[in-house]
């Protein structure tokens, strides 16, 4: 077996032995330079088998050179698929001379795994024909390891840009060189692949802001800075026109106190920034409604009890500045009138259910010890998933509307502007309705006083109005107001329809001394209801859903089967009844059965349908 060894002697037959010295020092100066490279060097016979190994080849297979040299592949034990691909390397080379370059993954029989590139190529004999096959190989796994590092960050770059939407860009201060991705092209309104330079750049930027980015750009080159650069401004669209708001930010490479280079990323606000718009415009409206609003608007937090807003007529009806004002609705409940603190704890439990519901209830002020009487519309306020965040209410205040009120009805709106201006230089309060069913809707509900009736624009639907407030007992005279064309007939029908009093409009003297006295006489005449008609009046102050439930405890339902018969757990509808028994003044549960059926809600086995009340 002929083995080769770079560092042996040449022997007397060999055709280097009388070349003299001078070969063997080179010789030797190739063994010593092979030896000390840390790249593996190796060479094959035309038996596959290994003829050289410098020392960095024999330490990757844990082997001495006698041990290693003169095997092949398949007695070191290299895998089998492995073996038959670097034979069939070596066989190839001897052919036609040729070079190979691979990369294989190799575990030694020490147990050292790596990836290994390697080069073979032929070494030729005197009269040109192939001796040897030589290879170098080397490590190549830490590069593979930084490859891959580097494909998983750009890809993970390249999902985070697509998710959010970020644009990236280069700059070379050096020479001004803009290289920009087509998300940030498209930001400026460009299509895609558009060359791009500073001028460009610079045109695109709002006129606004062009000395906002000037000043950032100068500072991020600066080498005294730490070459940072964020900023937020506006991009015109150079196509499409349009306005956007890019967020962006990179820093600046120096070398030797010079910028060499520059990296940065961008983003479009333009959503964000409009939907805050948005938001702050939607809440300047409502700022400027509420705090212009006669009524009262609050916002509580029903988890932790605080009220987190409310209007500027806090101070009119509380008679205390807002600052002031109970900070949670444990204090507040304090400045509601004892006999009422227990209704309202249950209608805002019913708020915090889910329910809109809406409740009067009286609160002693505590500047002055006043009692004034309100009417509060509570709402739930739910977030997308539909639960409750907070709860709201638009609290009126009633009070001044106990006594001197004159409702308007059925007349042309010039007209009704011009009648309640006149009643107020009365001294009395006006409230204008525009037809007979916009009045009788709430006719149960509204504060005592008097209501005039003008038959010139429709005398059948005016004349509806005295009859339907007889009809349903409700305590509120009327003066019918007639035009001068009028007959006695019309007068006669009036009177026969239940009005207290008409006065024909001829002459404006003579109409504002007769509503005068009609007037006050209607408010003089107006007497405490019954209790009958005081129930009428409570249960057409019911929502819809109070209503239910209290046709169905008429109807002798439990709070368990109301709730499987409305939708509501047993809970929601023990709330609705305590409201409903607050609402009607009920003690009990007979007293509210009661009062009820006074009002005309009758259980089915009275012989007839119940009905809701009206």
């Amino acid at each position: 077996m002929e083995e080769y060894s770079l560092a042996a002697p040449a022997r007397g037959d060999d055709p280097l032995y009388g070349a003299g010295d001078t070969l063997a020092r080179q010789v030797r100066f190739l063994e010593a330079n092979l030896s000390a490279i840390p790249d593996y060097v190796y060479a094959f016979d035309r038996h596959r088998r290994f003829a050289y190994a410098n020392p960095a080849m024999l330490g990757l297979v844990g082997l001495t050179s006698e041990e290693m040299l003169g095997k092949s592949f398949a007695e070191l034990d290299y895998p089998a698929d492995l073996t038959s691909l670097l034979n069939g390397h070596i066989d190839q080379i001897f052919a036609d001379g040729s070079t190979v370059e691979n990369e294989v993954f190799y575990r030694s029989p020490n147990g050292h795994a790596a990836y290994f590139s390697y080069v073979w190529g032929p070494v030729l004999g005197p009269d040109g024909s192939v001796e040897l096959v030589i290879g170098v190989s080397r490590d190549t796994s830490e590069r593979r390891a930084f490859e891959e590092a580097l494909r998983t960050s750009e890809a993970r770059l390249r999902a985070a840009t697509e998710l959010v939407g970020i644009g990236i860009y280069a700059w070379d201060p050096r020479t001004g060189a803009l290289d920009w991705d087509d998300r940030l092209r498209a930001m400026w309104g460009l299509p895609p692949g558009t060359p791009i330079d500073e001028a460009l750049f610079e045109n695109g930027i709002h006129p606004d802001d062009r000395a906002r980015v000037r000043a950032a750009i100068a500072a991020c080159v600066d080498p005294a800075g730490d070459g940072s650069y964020a900023l937020e401004y506006r991009v015109i669209g150079r196509d499409d026109g349009i306005v956007r708001h890019i967020a962006t930010s990179g820093r600046t490479t120096f070398e030797d106190g010079r910028p060499i280079s520059f990296i940065g990323a961008a983003i479009d606000m333009t959503a964000q920034r409009n939907a805050e718009a948005a938001i702050r415009s939607s809440e300047a409206r409502f700022s400027g409604f509420a705090e212009h609003s006669s009524n009262l608007l609050w916002i509580g937090d029903p988890a932790t009890g605080a009220i987190l807003y409310r209007s500027a007529a806090f101070e009119r009806i509380w008679g205390i500045p807002r600052e002031d004002g109970a900070g949670f609705i444990t204090r507040w409940l304090e400045d509601v009138h004892p006999d009422d603190r227990s209704q309202v704890e249950h209608a805002l439990a019913t708020v915090a259910a889910g329910e809109v519901t809406q409740f009067e209830y009286r609160i002693i002020r505590p500047g002055d010890g006043t009692v004034r009487r309100l009417r509060d519309t509570s709402f739930p306020i739910l977030d997308d998933q539909g639960a409750v965040t907070c709860v709201g209410g638009i609290v009126e205040d009633l009070t001044q509307d106990d006594s001197g009120q004159v409702y308007i009805v059925g007349t042309k709106a010039l007209e009704a502007r011009q009648l309640a201006s006149l009643v107020r230089s009365m001294g009395y309060r006006a409230r204008s309705f525009e037809n007979a069913a916009a009045f009788l809707d709430i006719a149960a509900v509204l504060a005592p006083g008097c209501v005039l009736v003008d038959l010139r624009k429709a005398k059948a639907d005016g004349l509806s109005i005295p009859r339907e407030l007889k009809a349903r007992a409700i305590a509120l005279p009327s003066v019918v107001l007639d035009g001068a064309d009028t007959d006695l007939m019309s007068a006669v029908a009036a009177m026969k329809a239940g009005a207290t009093d008409y006065i024909v409009m001829d002459d404006d003297d003579a109409l504002r001394a007769g509503l005068s006295s009609a007037i006050a006489d209607c408010l003089a005449a107006v007497r405490p209801v019954s209790r009958d008609e005081t129930a009428n009046a409570r249960l057409a102050r019911l929502t819809p859903r109070e209503r239910e439930v209290l046709l169905g405890l008429v109807e002798g339902d439990t709070n368990k089967m109301l709730g499987k018969k409305l939708g509501i757990s047993p809970r929601t509808v023990e709330l609705h009844r305590a409201q409903v028994m607050n609402r009607l003044n009920a003690g009990n549960l007979a007293e509210l059965i009661q009062l009820a059926l006074a009002a005309g809600v009758a259980p089915p086995g009275d012989g007839h349908a119940a009905r809701k009340p009206t």
